[in-house]
Protein backbone atom coordinates (compact mmCIF):
# COMPACT_ATOMS: atom_id res chain seq x y z
CA UNK A 1 0.00 0.00 0.00
CA UNK A 2 1.53 3.30 -1.02
CA UNK A 3 1.79 6.19 1.40
CA UNK A 4 2.11 9.95 1.34
CA UNK A 5 4.20 11.21 4.28
CA UNK A 6 3.30 14.50 5.95
CA UNK A 7 4.84 15.50 9.27
CA UNK A 8 4.15 12.38 11.41
CA UNK A 9 1.01 11.16 9.66
CA UNK A 10 0.58 8.65 6.86
CA UNK A 11 -2.29 8.57 4.41
CA UNK A 12 -3.02 5.61 2.11
CA UNK A 13 -3.17 6.23 -1.61
CA UNK A 14 -6.14 4.13 -2.69
CA UNK A 15 -5.73 1.93 -5.73
CA UNK A 16 -8.46 -0.49 -6.70
CA UNK A 17 -7.59 -3.78 -8.30
CA UNK A 18 -6.75 -7.39 -7.67
CA UNK A 19 -4.95 -7.94 -4.41
CA UNK A 20 -2.18 -10.47 -4.97
CA UNK A 21 0.98 -10.67 -6.98
CA UNK A 22 1.60 -14.34 -6.27
CA UNK A 23 4.44 -16.53 -7.48
CA UNK A 24 3.86 -20.29 -7.34
CA UNK A 25 6.51 -22.99 -7.49
CA UNK A 26 6.00 -26.73 -7.34
CA UNK A 27 8.27 -29.60 -6.31
CA UNK A 28 7.15 -33.08 -7.38
CA UNK A 29 10.40 -34.95 -6.72
CA UNK A 30 8.76 -37.33 -4.21
CA UNK A 31 6.01 -38.44 -6.59
CA UNK A 32 6.05 -41.38 -9.03
CA UNK A 33 6.43 -40.38 -12.67
CA UNK A 34 2.75 -40.91 -13.53
CA UNK A 35 1.73 -38.24 -11.04
CA UNK A 36 4.42 -35.85 -12.16
CA UNK A 37 2.95 -35.88 -15.64
CA UNK A 38 -0.55 -35.20 -14.31
CA UNK A 39 0.75 -32.09 -12.57
CA UNK A 40 2.18 -30.42 -15.65
CA UNK A 41 0.82 -26.89 -15.63
CA UNK A 42 -0.35 -27.08 -12.01
CA UNK A 43 1.84 -24.19 -10.83
CA UNK A 44 0.61 -21.92 -13.62
CA UNK A 45 -3.02 -22.84 -12.93
CA UNK A 46 -2.69 -22.04 -9.23
CA UNK A 47 -0.81 -18.81 -9.90
CA UNK A 48 -3.45 -17.60 -12.32
CA UNK A 49 -6.16 -18.50 -9.83
CA UNK A 50 -4.57 -16.52 -6.99
CA UNK A 51 -3.78 -13.51 -9.13
CA UNK A 52 -7.03 -13.48 -11.05
CA UNK A 53 -9.57 -13.36 -8.23
CA UNK A 54 -10.87 -10.52 -6.07
CA UNK A 55 -10.98 -11.19 -2.33
CA UNK A 56 -11.68 -7.68 -1.05
CA UNK A 57 -15.27 -6.95 -0.09
CA UNK A 58 -15.32 -3.38 -1.39
CA UNK A 59 -12.35 -3.25 -3.73
CA UNK A 60 -8.71 -3.35 -2.78
CA UNK A 61 -7.19 -0.21 -1.30
CA UNK A 62 -3.55 -0.66 -2.12
CA UNK A 63 -0.88 -2.08 -4.36
CA UNK A 64 -0.74 -5.77 -5.11
CA UNK A 65 0.83 -7.80 -2.34
CA UNK A 66 3.95 -9.75 -3.29
CA UNK A 67 3.62 -13.31 -2.03
CA UNK A 68 4.78 -16.81 -2.83
CA UNK A 69 3.39 -20.32 -2.54
CA UNK A 70 6.10 -22.98 -2.64
CA UNK A 71 4.31 -26.31 -2.90
CA UNK A 72 5.99 -29.64 -2.16
CA UNK A 73 3.98 -32.70 -3.18
CA UNK A 74 4.31 -35.61 -0.76
CA UNK A 75 2.01 -38.38 -2.03
CA UNK A 76 -0.37 -39.18 -4.85
CA UNK A 77 -3.13 -41.81 -4.93
CA UNK A 78 -6.13 -42.78 -7.02
CA UNK A 79 -4.97 -40.67 -9.96
CA UNK A 80 -6.36 -37.39 -8.55
CA UNK A 81 -5.68 -37.35 -4.79
CA UNK A 82 -2.63 -35.63 -3.33
CA UNK A 83 -1.04 -34.59 -0.08
CA UNK A 84 1.36 -31.69 0.02
CA UNK A 85 3.00 -29.12 2.19
CA UNK A 86 3.30 -25.47 1.31
CA UNK A 87 5.51 -22.61 2.41
CA UNK A 88 3.57 -19.37 2.16
CA UNK A 89 5.34 -16.01 2.38
CA UNK A 90 4.31 -12.42 1.82
CA UNK A 91 6.06 -9.08 2.01
CA UNK A 92 5.15 -5.44 2.45
CA UNK A 93 7.14 -2.42 1.24
CA UNK A 94 8.78 -0.25 3.89
CA UNK A 95 7.96 3.41 3.37
CA UNK A 96 10.69 5.64 1.97
CA UNK A 97 13.11 2.79 1.33
CA UNK A 98 13.92 0.09 -1.18
CA UNK A 99 13.43 -2.55 1.50
CA UNK A 100 10.48 -4.79 2.18
CA UNK A 101 9.23 -6.40 5.36
CA UNK A 102 8.55 -10.13 5.60
CA UNK A 103 4.98 -10.38 6.85
CA UNK A 104 4.33 -14.11 6.74
CA UNK A 105 6.51 -17.18 6.56
CA UNK A 106 4.27 -20.17 7.22
CA UNK A 107 4.98 -23.83 6.56
CA UNK A 108 1.72 -25.79 6.38
CA UNK A 109 2.29 -29.54 6.12
CA UNK A 110 -1.30 -30.74 6.41
CA UNK A 111 -2.86 -30.26 3.00
CA UNK A 112 -4.87 -32.86 1.11
CA UNK A 113 -6.85 -32.23 -2.05
CA UNK A 114 -7.99 -33.61 -5.38
CA UNK A 115 -6.77 -32.26 -8.70
CA UNK A 116 -7.36 -33.36 -12.26
CA UNK A 117 -5.31 -31.82 -15.02
CA UNK A 118 -7.34 -29.19 -16.86
CA UNK A 119 -10.08 -28.98 -14.23
CA UNK A 120 -11.97 -25.71 -13.88
CA UNK A 121 -11.02 -23.42 -11.00
CA UNK A 122 -14.19 -21.44 -10.37
CA UNK A 123 -13.96 -18.91 -7.56
CA UNK A 124 -16.46 -19.52 -4.76
CA UNK A 125 -15.69 -18.70 -1.14
CA UNK A 126 -18.94 -20.27 0.08
CA UNK A 127 -18.23 -23.80 -1.13
CA UNK A 128 -15.40 -25.92 0.21
CA UNK A 129 -12.87 -27.52 -2.11
CA UNK A 130 -9.65 -29.08 -0.83
CA UNK A 131 -7.48 -27.27 -3.37
CA UNK A 132 -9.18 -23.94 -3.90
CA UNK A 133 -10.22 -23.36 -0.29
CA UNK A 134 -6.62 -23.81 0.89
CA UNK A 135 -5.51 -21.18 -1.62
CA UNK A 136 -8.41 -18.91 -0.70
CA UNK A 137 -7.67 -19.29 3.01
CA UNK A 138 -4.09 -18.13 2.61
CA UNK A 139 -5.03 -15.38 0.18
CA UNK A 140 -7.39 -14.04 2.85
CA UNK A 141 -4.72 -14.38 5.55
CA UNK A 142 -2.12 -12.61 3.41
CA UNK A 143 -4.49 -9.73 2.68
CA UNK A 144 -5.68 -9.57 6.28
CA UNK A 145 -2.19 -9.38 7.74
CA UNK A 146 -1.22 -6.72 5.21
CA UNK A 147 -4.37 -4.73 5.98
CA UNK A 148 -3.71 -4.92 9.73
CA UNK A 149 -0.35 -3.21 9.16
CA UNK A 150 -2.03 -0.16 7.60
CA UNK A 151 -5.21 0.10 9.62
CA UNK A 152 -5.94 -1.18 13.16
CA UNK A 153 -8.06 -4.32 12.76
CA UNK A 154 -8.26 -3.73 9.02
CA UNK A 155 -7.76 -7.44 8.46
CA UNK A 156 -10.78 -8.57 10.49
CA UNK A 157 -13.16 -9.11 7.51
CA UNK A 158 -10.56 -11.35 5.86
CA UNK A 159 -9.81 -13.32 9.02
CA UNK A 160 -13.53 -13.82 9.62
CA UNK A 161 -13.95 -15.24 6.13
CA UNK A 162 -10.91 -17.47 6.65
CA UNK A 163 -12.55 -18.83 9.80
CA UNK A 164 -15.70 -19.63 7.79
CA UNK A 165 -13.59 -21.57 5.28
CA UNK A 166 -11.87 -23.50 8.04
CA UNK A 167 -15.22 -24.48 9.56
CA UNK A 168 -16.35 -25.81 6.17
CA UNK A 169 -13.06 -27.66 5.80
CA UNK A 170 -13.30 -29.30 9.21
CA UNK A 171 -16.56 -31.01 8.22
CA UNK A 172 -15.34 -32.08 4.77
CA UNK A 173 -13.72 -35.29 3.56
CA UNK A 174 -10.46 -33.32 3.26
CA UNK A 175 -10.49 -32.21 6.90
CA UNK A 176 -6.77 -32.64 7.53
CA UNK A 177 -5.42 -29.35 8.84
CA UNK A 178 -8.81 -27.65 9.08
CA UNK A 179 -9.97 -28.76 12.51
CA UNK A 180 -8.52 -27.39 15.74
CA UNK A 181 -5.42 -29.28 16.74
CA UNK A 182 -2.70 -28.62 19.30
CA UNK A 183 0.55 -28.09 17.41
CA UNK A 184 3.19 -25.46 16.72
CA UNK A 185 1.08 -24.33 13.77
CA UNK A 186 -2.57 -24.97 12.97
CA UNK A 187 -4.38 -22.87 10.38
CA UNK A 188 -7.74 -22.98 12.19
CA UNK A 189 -6.18 -21.96 15.52
CA UNK A 190 -4.20 -19.21 13.80
CA UNK A 191 -7.22 -17.33 12.45
CA UNK A 192 -9.31 -18.05 15.55
CA UNK A 193 -6.64 -16.51 17.76
CA UNK A 194 -6.27 -13.47 15.52
CA UNK A 195 -9.88 -12.65 16.31
CA UNK A 196 -9.60 -13.51 20.01
CA UNK A 197 -9.92 -10.65 22.50
CA UNK A 198 -6.69 -11.71 24.20
CA UNK A 199 -4.72 -10.66 21.13
CA UNK A 200 -6.45 -7.39 20.35
CA UNK A 201 -3.68 -5.35 21.98
CA UNK A 202 -1.15 -7.29 19.91
CA UNK A 203 -3.02 -6.40 16.74
CA UNK A 204 -3.05 -2.72 17.71
CA UNK A 205 0.67 -2.93 18.37
CA UNK A 206 1.15 -4.82 15.09
CA UNK A 207 -0.30 -1.84 13.25
CA UNK A 208 1.81 0.59 15.27
CA UNK A 209 4.94 -1.52 14.74
CA UNK A 210 4.61 -1.16 10.98
CA UNK A 211 2.77 2.09 10.31
CA UNK A 212 4.33 4.29 12.99
CA UNK A 213 7.41 2.19 13.59
CA UNK A 214 9.04 0.44 10.68
CA UNK A 215 7.79 3.01 8.18
CA UNK A 216 9.49 5.82 10.12
CA UNK A 217 12.95 4.28 10.30
CA UNK A 218 14.00 5.49 6.87
CA UNK A 219 12.25 8.87 6.94
CA UNK A 220 15.17 10.80 8.38
CA UNK A 221 17.34 10.69 11.55
CA UNK A 222 14.84 12.59 13.70
CA UNK A 223 12.14 10.01 13.00
CA UNK A 224 14.18 6.89 13.74
CA UNK A 225 13.90 7.08 17.58
CA UNK A 226 10.12 7.43 17.26
CA UNK A 227 9.97 4.46 14.92
CA UNK A 228 12.10 2.29 17.18
CA UNK A 229 10.03 3.22 20.23
CA UNK A 230 6.83 2.19 18.46
CA UNK A 231 8.39 -1.10 17.38
CA UNK A 232 9.61 -1.75 20.92
CA UNK A 233 6.13 -1.13 22.34
CA UNK A 234 4.88 -4.34 20.77
CA UNK A 235 7.58 -6.31 22.57
CA UNK A 236 6.99 -4.57 25.91
CA UNK A 237 3.24 -5.13 25.74
CA UNK A 238 3.73 -8.83 24.94
CA UNK A 239 6.16 -9.16 27.82
CA UNK A 240 3.65 -7.59 30.21
CA UNK A 241 0.63 -9.51 28.91
CA UNK A 242 -0.16 -12.22 31.46
CA UNK A 243 -3.21 -13.47 29.54
CA UNK A 244 -1.19 -15.32 26.90
CA UNK A 245 1.86 -17.54 26.73
CA UNK A 246 3.93 -16.06 23.89
CA UNK A 247 6.00 -19.21 23.40
CA UNK A 248 2.91 -21.36 22.78
CA UNK A 249 0.65 -18.97 20.92
CA UNK A 250 0.31 -19.82 17.22
CA UNK A 251 -0.18 -16.20 16.12
CA UNK A 252 2.94 -15.07 17.96
CA UNK A 253 4.95 -18.02 16.66
CA UNK A 254 4.01 -16.99 13.13
CA UNK A 255 4.84 -13.36 13.88
CA UNK A 256 8.30 -14.03 15.26
CA UNK A 257 9.05 -16.59 12.56
CA UNK A 258 8.75 -13.74 10.08
CA UNK A 259 9.97 -10.84 12.20
CA UNK A 260 12.80 -11.99 14.48
CA UNK A 261 15.58 -11.00 12.09
CA UNK A 262 13.95 -7.68 11.28
CA UNK A 263 13.51 -6.84 14.96
CA UNK A 264 17.09 -7.75 15.80
CA UNK A 265 18.45 -5.65 12.93
CA UNK A 266 16.37 -2.55 13.51
CA UNK A 267 16.53 -2.46 17.31
CA UNK A 268 20.23 -3.33 17.61
CA UNK A 269 21.07 0.28 18.48
CA UNK A 270 17.95 0.90 20.55
CA UNK A 271 19.07 2.74 23.71
CA UNK A 272 17.20 0.48 26.15
CA UNK A 273 19.02 -2.84 25.85
CA UNK A 274 16.56 -4.52 28.22
CA UNK A 275 14.32 -4.90 25.19
CA UNK A 276 16.46 -7.86 24.15
CA UNK A 277 16.07 -9.53 27.55
CA UNK A 278 12.33 -9.27 27.06
CA UNK A 279 12.61 -10.66 23.53
CA UNK A 280 14.61 -13.66 24.73
CA UNK A 281 11.99 -14.30 27.38
CA UNK A 282 8.98 -14.18 25.07
CA UNK A 283 10.68 -15.65 21.99
CA UNK A 284 13.48 -17.96 23.17
CA UNK A 285 13.64 -19.88 19.88
CA UNK A 286 15.27 -16.84 18.27
CA UNK A 287 17.58 -15.99 21.18
CA UNK A 288 20.68 -16.40 19.02
CA UNK A 289 19.55 -13.61 16.69
CA UNK A 290 18.85 -11.25 19.58
CA UNK A 291 22.14 -12.00 21.34
CA UNK A 292 24.05 -11.50 18.10
CA UNK A 293 22.41 -8.10 17.64
CA UNK A 294 23.46 -7.01 21.13
CA UNK A 295 27.02 -8.27 20.68
CA UNK A 296 27.33 -6.57 17.30
CA UNK A 297 26.23 -3.24 18.70
CA UNK A 298 28.61 -3.54 21.64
Amino acid sequence: MKKIFLVLFFFPLFIFGQELNATVTVNVDQLPSQYKEKLNGFAQTVQEYLNGNHYAVEGWEGDKIDCSFNIFFLTGSGDVNYTAQAVITSTRPIYNSQKSSLMLNIMDDKWSFSYEQGQSMNFDLNTFDGLKSFLDFYALVIIGVDADSYDPFGGSPYFSKAIELSVLGASSTKSKGWFVQSSAYNRRVYVNDLMDSKLQQFRKDFFNYHYNGLDLLFSGPKFKPIGQKNMAKLIIDLYNNKMINPTRNVVLNVFFNAKAGEIAENLADYPDKSIFNKLIKINPSNSAKYLKAVEKEN
